[in-house]
């Protein structure tokens, strides 16, 4: 670590973020639909299918930012006893995460996010099947996610609600949504969010 250029993580953030953006598009575009595949096999509904997967993002998130906090919190400790002047401590915790982001445990958080989707009383009662089925996306979503908290300033997927006021700067509009409608019946993929501004839309489902 000592030799490694103080303040790295942060020369490098403007390349990581434009790699990680790509990768939540490319996330949407592939995994998300290989995900709904193979849910329809066991269920005919497409909207417990779209809740499942936006569900499955939401949980992924969560659950990848609260590894990160743990891990940072242990590799500052560690850190912390023989630090150097060179550059802050912060910065040196920051750097050694993003060269070892194999320390974070993605299979723990795959099965705390399965075990939140099975207690989630959206999508729970009752369970047309295992949410195990979809353990390539919510893999993915984890280590993205986990991966957007090392940027500066880190990205966040924005807090949605059923029923809110459909944000024309928030979400695109499913294909089978009623245009008229003012407010979200359904999220179907999270926006994310950089200092409580869109950078990538998600997408909702609009009806009367």
């Amino acid at each position: 670590l000592r030799s490694c250029s103080p303040g790295w993580a942060k020369r490098t953030n403007a390349s990581r973020r434009s790699s990680l953006v790509a990768r939540y598009g490319d996330i949407y575009a592939q995994e998300r639909m290989d995900a709904e595949a193979l849910l329809r096999i066991y269920i005919s509904d497409m909207e417990t299918v779209q809740r499942i997967i936006y569900i499955a993002a939401v949980e992924s998130f969560h659950t990848a930012k609260m590894a990160y906090r743990q891990l940072k919190i242990r590799v500052r400790e560690t850190l912390s006893l023989g630090h150097s002047e060179l550059a802050s401590l912060e910065d040196a915790v920051l750097d050694y995460i993003v060269r070892h982001e194999d320390l974070y445990d993605v299979q723990a958080s795959i099965n705390e996010v399965i075990r939140a989707m099975k207690i989630n009383p959206v999508i729970s009662f009752p369970p047309e099947t295992d949410f195990f089925v979809i353990s390539t996306l919510i893999r993915e979503l984890c280590l993205v996610a986990f991966s957007m908290q090392t940027l500066v300033p880190p990205l966040d997927i924005a807090f949605s609600a059923d029923g809110e006021l459909f944000s024309e700067n928030k979400y695109h509009r499913s294909f089978d949504s009623d245009f008229t409608a003012a407010f979200v019946a359904y999220h179907v993929w999270p926006a994310l969010m950089e200092n409580d501004i869109v950078i990538v839309k998600g997408e909702a489902v609009t009806k009367r």
